[in-house]
């Protein structure tokens, strides 16, 4: 059976656990250790990051790559359309949110989880020693101010911007790109993951998101499109 060595609240690991879900791909999980973990997983993959997938003898790591193996294996149902135009454009717009989407998300995140413990602790690992998660939940919001001055207004404002043309894009269509599904939108829901939390994130996270992004109402059709996907995807 398919492995995947993930961090449970990675953007990217959701990613790829999202496409295991389209293709409908059994698989198990395993919750890498940070740390001595880590080490582990560059002696399998040749890299400390997530997520990792291992299908028998193959190891790959990256999402992107992970998504191109699976549908290379899997075909069906497809990641991208037959047009080759369409097809270009899912490519793009991955791109964009694995690296524009993501840099913004995951620094807005990090700011929140500096002023808020609960945050911080929902987000470790499971796997992560316990004296480490006391002593991270113990530090005060105040200690950690400077880690939560990392996203200055322009990048939170670019942020908002991209949020909301998404928001516009998904009112007038069901999908990024085209009228099916794809890629594009499997990685945009994974990065959408870090700025409200779906039910899949657990209890201690499950409706949380981002001070005045996850709780703007004018941004609430984008998570009612991201968790109707959630849940058609997870049907049998």
């Amino acid at each position: 059976m398919l492995e995947l060595h993930q961090f449970r609240h990675s953007a990217f690991c959701e990613k790829v656990r999202l496409v295991l879900a389209y293709k409908r791909l059994p698989f198990n999980t395993l919750e890498v250790t940070p740390g001595v973990g880590q080490v582990e997983l560059y002696r399998l993959s040749g890299q400390r990051q997530v997520p990792v997938l291992v299908d028998g003898a193959e190891v790959i790591a990256d999402s992107t790559a992970i998504a191109l193996y699976l549908e290379q294996q899997h075909p069906e149902p497809p990641l991208f359309p037959q047009d080759p135009a369409q097809r270009a454009q899912v490519l793009l717009l991955e791109d964009w949110a694995d690296t524009a989407l993501a840099t913004g998300a995951r620094l807005a995140l990090l700011q929140a989880a500096a002023l808020d413990s609960q945050l911080r602790d929902g987000l470790l690992p499971e796997a992560t020693p316990s004296g480490l998660r006391s002593l991270l939940g113990a530090l005060p919001g105040g200690v950690l101010s400077g880690v939560g001055q990392v996203l200055d207004a322009s990048a939170l404002q670019q942020l908002r911007h991209n949020l909301e043309q998404l928001n516009a894009l998904l009112q007038a269509q069901p999908y990024v790109v085209g009228d099916q599904l794809s890629l594009a939108d499997l990685a945009v829901m994974g990065q959408l993951s870090l700025i409200r939390f779906p039910e899949t994130a657990g209890s201690a996270l499950a409706g949380r998101g981002l001070p005045g992004l996850a709780d703007d109402p004018s941004l609430e059709p984008l998570w009612r499109w991201r968790d109707g996907l959630v849940r058609q995807l997870a049907r049998p």
